[in-house]
């Protein structure tokens, strides 16, 4: 059996979560993480290919997770794409800052979203193998 990518998602909107669960998971092995806080302890327990990564969370914003992401060696090869519904020039600058892959604006299209994830996927696949020889 051929092991599928990670994605782990986090949003604290339910419907968010099941949404991509349903639009990901023929193809992804889904994680899902309601909270940012939820979102650290699931990465001591399992290394994901991809985060899909909410920036609006009650207990912990989006860019508090990143940032915490950024401290775990481990961790700095995981592509991150923010999911969020607001897209200030602002938010954006500091996504990218901060290392995000990528950027996608709820409601969001299911084809460029899909297509961001294979991105982040193939260029976690390059790092690796740059890093290998």
């Amino acid at each position: 059996m051929v092991k599928r990518p990670i994605i782990l998602v986090v949003d604290d909107a339910a419907a968010n979560l099941t949404l991509c669960r349903g639009i990901l998971g023929d193809e992804y092995d889904v994680r899902l993480a309601k909270s940012g806080k939820m979102a650290l302890t699931a990465l001591t327990q399992f290394r994901p290919d991809v985060i899909l990564l909410d920036i609006e969370m009650p207990d912990m914003s989006g860019f508090d997770v990143m940032a915490a992401i950024n401290k775990r060696t481990e961790l700095l090869h995981v592509p991150v794409i923010f999911v969020t519904s607001h897209a200030t020039e602002q938010l954006v600058v500091k996504a990218v800052e901060l290392g995000a892959f990528s950027y996608v604006v709820k409601p969001f299209d299911v084809d460029v979203l899909r297509t961001k994830i294979r991105l982040a996927l193939n260029a976690k696949s390059e790092w690796m193998a740059s890093t290998e020889n």
